[in-house]
């Protein structure tokens, strides 16, 4: 209800203030009830306006075509369950993520929406193209045929920049991952060989000081096949390692091993008797002729030529 002016506002509050202190108001008396909607399914009405609207045109003016999906290929079959494994690790591994089922989750079910709506044109186009050849209408755009794109090349042009790009860092991040995994393989199996020279060289010089021992005689050791390292000690450098010990000491006491003992002291055979003539430090007298006077005889000097 709507009031023209505040007088008669106020005059209804009264009122309804006065019917309030008498008791004609009372709770559950004043509540609004919409009256239920009754639902008619006339099927003959329904129809009878159907036949009114519809137009008699021939198919080549409606162009309508009412089938069922096309087969499932089976690159987009492998497509979607690549999709729907994807979706799960996705769903699996990040908890934040909502948790959903396979019925429930609205990618995949946008996903699998868009599958039937691109098999749903594919039908349509194996049915449709047929019709359209018998009736002689072409159905290929001719060679010399120009339209006015909706889209700018300036537009087109930045969403092929766009793509590029982004297919470019796809490669580089399948580029870096790569690397990453030869990398890892390579440090492995670096470690192994590593552990496999060790273990060769170990071998190897336990057999080498079991022949300087004299526990072993044979040398085969160095020509057998089961020493797979090309480095392998051969005799020549065994000869160089037997030399270097007898020089150098191999083992057992080093400290003090310089030190004269008396035989030492009284061998004379490496002496040497120093020659006669002058030594290099001394000067001859005619060399003192020609020497340059001191500081103190160069100033008389000076004093005396004044």
């Amino acid at each position: 209800m709507e009031y023209s002016s505040d007088s008669e506002l106020s005059d209804s509050d009264k009122e309804l203030q006065e019917a309030f202190a008498e008791g004609k108001l009372k709770p559950g008396l004043n509540t609004v009830h919409e009256a239920p909607k009754s639902f008619i399914n006339n099927v003959q009405g329904l129809k009878h306006k159907l036949d009114e609207i519809k137009l008699n045109l021939t198919w080549l003016e409606r162009l309508d075509s009412v089938n069922d999906q096309a087969p499932l290929a089976p690159e987009l079959a492998a497509q979607m369950l690549a999709h729907e494994h994807k979706r799960e690790n996705q769903l699996k591994n990040n908890k934040k993520l909502p948790q959903f089922s396979p019925t429930e989750d609205p990618v995949l079910n946008d996903f699998k929406r868009e599958m039937c709506f691109h098999r749903q044109a594919q039908a349509t186009i194996l049915e449709a193209i047929p019709k359209l050849t018998k009736l002689g209408l072409p159905t290929r755009r001719p060679e010399d045929y120009f339209a006015e794109m909706a889209k700018t090349d300036e537009h087109m042009q930045k969403i092929r920049e766009h793509l590029m790009h982004k297919q470019q860092q796809q490669q580089r991040s399948e580029r870096v991952k790569q690397l990453r995994q030869q990398r890892k393989e390579g440090k492995m199996l670096q470690i192994q060989t590593k552990l496999q020279r060790m273990q060769e060289k170990k071998e190897m010089l336990d057999q080498v000081k079991k022949y300087k021992k004299g526990v072993s005689k044979d040398l085969d050791f160095l020509d057998s096949k089961k020493n797979t390292n090309s480095k392998a000690i051969s005799r020549k450098s065994l000869e160089k390692r037997r030399q270097k010990n007898k020089k150098f000491g191999f083992g057992g006491k080093k400290k003090g091993m310089k030190l004269n003992t008396k035989d030492s002291a009284a061998d004379i055979s490496e002496y040497r008797k120093p020659s006669k003539g002058p030594s290099k430090g001394k000067k001859g007298k005619g060399q003192m002729k020609n020497s340059r006077p001191g500081k103190n005889r160069r100033i008389k000097n000076k004093t005396k030529r004044k």
